[in-house]
């Protein structure tokens, strides 16, 4: 331990004997009471001690006392985390990213000291923002309360700076090792907050995790590039090539996309192997699907054919970017083929469900289930069937967040997120019969993973579908915001954040498989979706179209280079929009408002001090300003459009 002395804020340190309990009743009763002090040094190496600054206190007047608490542990291995790793690697040396940055506990706490100002200004400034928005404030609470999973346990970046995370924390390790594909498939934050952590994960996803056939580890092991996990998840490797096109996307980066395009590229044909998830390829996934409630589904069924849609319509798009024209035409007609038939036969006419359907074992594709799995394969359980699924629109809702549109039909849609607001939703779970893990209970109010209609609940159900991930009920609330459902959205938000008040649990570490689960930085999702704020870094166009309170809006915008606030009101009885980066700087050819408020061909531009023209063009219900080169628009330089 160090610190510093000198002058009246004289600063010292005790180390404590092994026995704590001893060195406890010594400090209090000997030392702190009677005279203040601290007491003897220990003079051994302990993990426990005592440290204070003393000063003289004059009456009537007050001082500040300011405690830097540092440390370094460059020692990181499999086995001391919890993380899975090639037999005889589990001591190998993983390391930690900031050792690589600083020497010494003490380099952090000098860094820290010299740049304390700087730190909370930024973290000030950015949770103003977010309180100064017109979003509604139970949503800006979720968003956040859930952002401490990158700085728990959970998250960490190994030396070599690449990112990785466990699905939950326990006591002593880290539980759900991997970087489990389909559970982090749910998470926004990083793509939108923490974008080099998000490309870090497919970095990882189509690196190492990838092999020459396309499968994919849902779980990868570390060291990296040792040994493969098995199987593949069918969600969660659709999920991740969805989450490529948004991080492209966000970024503009063409050449990061080259790089790992051909692995994209090899993990969705693998869909297309004999006996794989769509073996036929006609758009539909008719194989064995392990997903993400650590089953196989057996037969086509909305949560992981959604995602299949999400991820050829993005395949689509990132075909074409790389000039692969041929691919590229083959996966719009596999979309659109499988979206008609999905629509035709496993909407029910209320929501989607699964076709639940026999596959002799010789007809099963190598890597697509456990190798110890006792599942009969002509009569398999656990199963969706006719259920109503919470997650069973989440390929949708990755969908919209990154801009593909819908996947289906919008009314078909919308009715499904009805019957999950009908079904779904239980009030009050005191009546409710649970054999499942208890994550509310009582008076509370949730959405369960799988209501059966009554009489049509199989023996054997699905797993976990009396339970409530709340990763899952976030991203069903905010696919009813997208989709007309605004006040039913905000309400679920509202249930999970009851649950988490701070009385009943811990308000900043949701639970499912250990605390602080990273399904649940869904949460972050809300703020993009219901501002409408949306940028297309490859075309340099930003969008902003708000669901709610869109004649005085304000809100808190985060790209992969930038972030800052967006106001949208009315001057003078003319709307105006103001963006206001407060770190980094946005690129912009094209802006998209909505008609309804922006409506005239005139409009005074500024960014910073200088005049701009456009092209005002009119397109439906969006009013499009194009620019004639890029403008940039920084934290010097915010961009104001006034109607004239």
């Amino acid at each position: 331990m160090r610190f510093s002395r000198g002058g009246d804020g004289r600063a010292r340190a005790c180390r404590w004997d092994h026995n704590d309990r001893a060195s406890l009743q010594r400090f209090w009763f000997d030392d702190f009471s009677k005279t203040g002090g601290l007491g003897r040094d220990g003079g051994l190496r302990s993990p426990t001690g005592t440290v204070a600054l003393r000063q003289t206190i004059p009456a009537g007047e007050s001082r500040k006392f300011r405690f830097l608490l540092s440390w370094h542990f460059p020692n990181r291995t499999p086995e001391r985390c919890g993380w899975e790793a090639p037999k005889g690697k589990e001591k190998s040396f993983l390391g930690n990213y900031y050792c690589t940055r600083f020497s010494d506990a003490w380099a952090v706490a000098e860094y820290v000291q010299h740049n304390l100002a700087e730190i909370e200004d930024g973290t000030r400034s950015f949770v103003k923002a977010l309180q100064s928005s017109t979003l509604p404030p139970v949503v800006i609470e979720a968003a956040t309360a859930n952002l401490p999973t990158l700085v728990s346990n959970t998250s960490f970046r190994i030396a070599d700076g690449s990112f990785h995370g466990f699905e939950g924390t326990g006591e002593s390790h880290g539980w759900g090792f991997g970087t489990c594909t389909h559970v982090w498939n749910y998470e926004v934050a990083t793509q939108f907050l923490f974008p080099a952590l998000g490309r870090s994960i497919r970095s990882t996803s189509f690196g190492y995790a990838t092999d020459a056939a396309g499968h994919m580890d849902f779980r990868h092991k570390l060291p990296l590039g040792e040994e493969h996990w098995q199987p593949a998840a069918a969600d969660g490797q659709m999920g991740q090539i969805v989450k490529l096109y948004l991080d492209w996307k966000l970024s503009g980066d063409q050449e990061w996309l080259r790089q790992l395009w051909p692995a994209g590229k090899r993990s969705l044909s693998y869909a297309w192997r004999p006996g794989g998830w769509d073996g036929d390829q006609d758009g539909v996934m008719e194989g064995v699907q392990h997903n993400t409630y650590d089953i196989e589904f057996y037969g086509p069924n909305p949560l992981c054919e959604i995602w299949y849609l999400a991820a050829l319509k993005a395949s689509a798009e990132m075909a074409t970017a790389v000039g692969e024209a041929e691919f590229a035409l083959m996966c719009r007609k596999l979309y659109e083929q499988g979206s008609r038939w999905t629509d035709a036969h496993l909407f029910n006419g209320e929501y989607y469900v699964q076709q639940v359907r026999a596959i002799p074992e010789s007809q099963i594709a190598e890597g697509l289930r456990p190798v110890d799995s006792a599942t009969d394969t002509l009569h398999p359980d656990s199963q969706a069937g006719s259920g109503c699924l919470v997650d069973q629109l989440l390929g949708q809702y990755m969908a919209d967040l990154a801009g593909l549109g819908p996947l289906l039909n919008v009314s078909n849609i919308r009715k499904s997120l009805e019957s999950i607001y009908r079904r779904n939703y239980k009030r009050h779970l005191s009546p409710y019969a649970s054999v499942e893990r208890t994550f509310a209970l009582n008076d509370e109010a949730s959405l369960v993973l799988c209501e059966y209609p009554e009489g049509e609940r199989p023996k054997v159900p699905l797993r976990y579908h009396s339970e409530n991930f709340t990763g899952s009920e976030y991203a069903a609330a905010i696919l009813m915001m997208r989709y007309g459902m605004a006040k039913e959205g905000v309400e679920c938000i509202a249930n999970i954040r009851r649950r988490f008040d701070g009385e009943r649990r811990n308000p900043y570490h949701e639970i499912e498989w250990g605390r602080h689960y990273a399904r649940a930085m869904a949460s972050w999702g809300a703020i993009p979706m219901l501002s409408g704020f949306f940028y297309n870094g490859l075309t340099q166009e930003l969008e902003l179209k708000p669901l709610v309170s869109t004649q005085e809006f304000r809100s808190i915008w985060s790209t992969a280079a930038a972030w800052g606030t967006v106001l949208q009101t009315m001057q003078d009885g003319n709307p105006k929009f103001v963006l206001e980066p407060r770190r980094g700087s946005i690129a912009i050819r094209r802006l998209k408002l909505d008609a309804r408020m922006f409506s005239t061909d005139r409009a005074d531009v500024v960014v910073g001090n200088d005049q701009l023209s456009c092209v005002v063009e009119r397109h439906g219900s969006d009013t499009l300003y194009v620019f004639q080169e890029e403008i940039r628009v920084g934290p010097s330089a915010a961009l104001t459009l006034s109607e004239l």
